[in-house]
């Protein structure tokens, strides 16, 4: 700092003239010299091991100097806080010395002339005549300097028409005005647009490697600069550093300014102020830097995956990653599996055999929305644990009691994450729970979350019917809707589950009651001759309420069929619906009673609507007097009427 108080330093606008001088037309290639205008103010050098050459050694355009692991060095200083506590000016000020604030300041200023000319360089010269090359030759894209370069047209602007200035402004005038912080605080906030140049910094270096090393006329571009003195015998990439490392130094500039202000400076709190302003700025570069990493480390897995479709989205988070073993319920031995957590969902994978491009398979894949994650008291596999999911359900085994719990509280973390901001109000599970309670599902969850399947070693017999089973005649399968070990003859019935797309899926006979509501399938083959196949024209002479009605609901999709419906005198309590008026064989029956009579979809006067424990029917007639009509009819067998009053009259069509 004594040196600089007796040598003058050039200031940044003869700076400037040489590097426009160098450029003017007739200027031999490799003229950016600054002769006898190199600046000697301290200047932040690159801080990485190995990055600057020697002086002997030609400089390497297209070598990548920097690595991620220097920014994720870098990121860590800008996270410490600890400069933020400014030490008392007792312990801190320097007997003997006048006026240390102002030594500080003037540095700043130096700093600065010297990052602006560095600007400059790269705005002006680099990023200007490879934009020119480009646009000339063609021997490479336009798109790709612009990439390289970022906003650092922006960053230039900024420095040199108001930062530089203001600096040099108020130094000038330091008798009358000794103070800095408010300049700061004026002006810090542009600051934040160093974080699109810090995000890209890394692409950046990418794209300068793979350019200099494909294209001869980038390279010559790049090596003609790089060559002259006004490059000072450094690379693009060493130059592109400098706005990396910029706001760290001010930072610490800043910081000892604060330091060394008396406890009653005008300027103290403006300049504690402005301090943490340039903290907000430091942070957001890291925030760029974190967002980076996490793209980085996403696509890298999603590499390993396979790059699908439906699982490939940049607003994901992996939240864990590992081997677990997966317990099957056929086999004995469990296998191995590696599970990938998002924030959205679980994928349990197998490794692909022949591993070109993906590393992986996905065989399951369970959304953590509607996710359950609990404890398993199991004596055969210790350390093992429940992922239940709308779709599928998983038991896995970690290696140890501490493993189980972290990828428990890993889940549990992503499911009270998504249940905030989906504001649901269910509470998640969380912990060991009774085995008999976990063992079979709530009555009002069958169809619409995937079932723990009951493994065939635990069980001997049918759990409905209580038969033995054998190896040849009495079978194990198991209902897709509560997950027990059952018969054939007690699973032979198929019923429409939520959790698979509505698809028909096999269950026993207990779950076909609750999820249909028939007490006997409708196309059994040994099932007793009943009203089913008493032909609705037969059925329709002795009905309260018949008549055609336009099916629609989850059952006949939103333009179903037309259908003859009917609520017979003896059968009061049960909508039957055929698909002819001549037809032998009722292809659906609904028992009314429980069920709720609402309104249709809006904006049609002539439907109406049937609901109960997720079932839903819709309706429509031919018109709102018809409509009216079966409305009042449904109400009554829903509420349980049953004929007799001959004041009630006929309903029918």
């Amino acid at each position: 700092m004594e040196a600089a108080s007796e040598e003058k330093l050039a200031s940044v606008s003869d700076l400037v003239t040489v590097f426009e001088n160098s450029r003017a037309p007739g200027a031999a290639p490799g003229a950016h010299t600054l002769e006898h205008h190199r600046p000697r103010c301290r200047s932040p050098r690159p801080e990485g091991p190995g990055e600057k050459p020697s002086a002997g050694e030609p400089p390497g355009p297209g070598t990548r100097a920097v690595s991620r692991r220097y920014l994720s060095s870098l990121k860590n200083k800008l996270t410490s806080g600890a400069w933020r506590k400014s030490c008392q000016p007792s312990s801190c000020s320097e007997p003997g010395t006048q006026e240390p604030e102002k030594r500080i300041v003037q540095e700043l200023l130096e700093t600065e002339q010297a990052y602006v000319a560095r600007l400059h360089l790269l705005d002006q010269v680099f990023f200007q005549e490879l934009l020119e090359e480009a646009r000339s030759s063609k021997a490479f894209p336009e798109d790709v300097v612009r990439l390289i370069f970022s906003n650092i047209s922006s960053i230039y602007q900024f420095h040199a028409q108001f930062f530089l200035p203001e600096l040099q402004r108020r130094l000038d005038d330091w008798s009358a005005t000794p103070r800095i912080g408010d300049v700061i605080q004026k002006l810090a906030p542009f600051l934040k647009m160093y974080s699109e140049y810090v995000k890209n910094f890394e692409r950046a270096a990418e794209l300068l490697a793979t350019w200099t090393d494909k294209s001869p006329r980038f390279q010559e571009v790049l090596t003609r600069i790089q060559s002259s003195e006004a490059s000072g015998s450094l690379t693009l990439q060493h130059h592109m550093l400098e706005p990396v490392q910029r706001i760290p130094r001010y930072e610490l500039l800043l910081k000892e300014y604060v330091q060394k202000l008396p406890a009653q400076a005008p300027d103290r709190a403006d300049a504690q102020k402005a301090l943490d302003l340039i903290f907000s700025a430091a942070q957001h570069s890291n925030a760029a830097i974190k967002e980076m990493e996490r793209l980085q480390e996403l696509w890298e897995v999603y590499q390993r995956l396979g790059l699908e479709d439906d699982i490939v989205d940049p607003s994901n988070a992996l939240l864990r990653q590992g081997p677990l073993l997966k317990i099957s319920f056929r086999r004995r031995d469990p296998a191995e599996r590696y599970l990938f957590l998002f924030n959205n969902m679980l994928l349990c994978c197998v490794p692909r055999v022949i591993q070109v491009g993906a590393q992986f398979q996905v065989r399951t894949r369970i959304d953590v929305a509607g996710m359950k994650v609990r404890e398993l008291t199991d004596a055969e596999f210790p350390h093992s644990f429940l992922v239940s999911g709308k779709q599928r359900s998983l038991q896995l085994r970690a290696r140890s009691q501490e493993e189980m719990l972290s990828w428990m509280q890993a889940c549990q973390a992503a499911i009270d994450q998504i249940e905030k901001r989906n504001e649901t109000f269910k509470a998640a599970v969380q912990g060991p729970e009774d085995a008999a309670q976990g063992q079979e599902l709530q009555s009002e969850e069958l169809g619409l979350r995937a079932p723990q399947w009951v493994r065939d070693s635990m069980v001997t017999m049918c759990m409905r019917c209580q038969e033995p089973f054998t190896a040849l005649t009495r079978r194990r399968h198991h209902c897709r809707a509560c997950g027990y070990v059952v018969c054939a003859r007690c699973s032979d019935y198929r019923a429409e589950l939520k959790y698979d797309g509505n698809r028909p899926n096999r269950v026993c006979l207990h779950c076909y009651t609750f999820l249909t509501g028939h007490v006997l399938p409708e196309d059994r083959e040994d099932r007793r001759r009943g009203l089913l196949e008493t032909g609705s024209s037969a059925t329709a002479e002795r009905s309260l309420m018949c008549g055609f009605l336009q099916l629609g609901g989850e059952k006949w999709g939103k333009s179903g069929p037309r259908g003859w419906c009917v609520i017979p005198r003896d059968d009061p309590l049960v909508l039957y619906v055929y698909a002819a008026p001549q037809d032998i064989r009722a292809h659906t029956s609904i028992p009314l009673l429980g069920y709720q009579v609402t309104a249709g979809p809006q904006g049609d006067p002539r439907a109406f609507q049937l609901q109960q424990s997720g079932l839903l029917y819709t309706f429509r007639a031919d018109s709102e007097e018809l409509r009216g009509r079966w409305v009042r009819a449904m109400e009554r067998a829903a509420g349980g009427w049953s004929p007799g009053d001959p004041a009630d009259g006929d309903l029918s069509d």
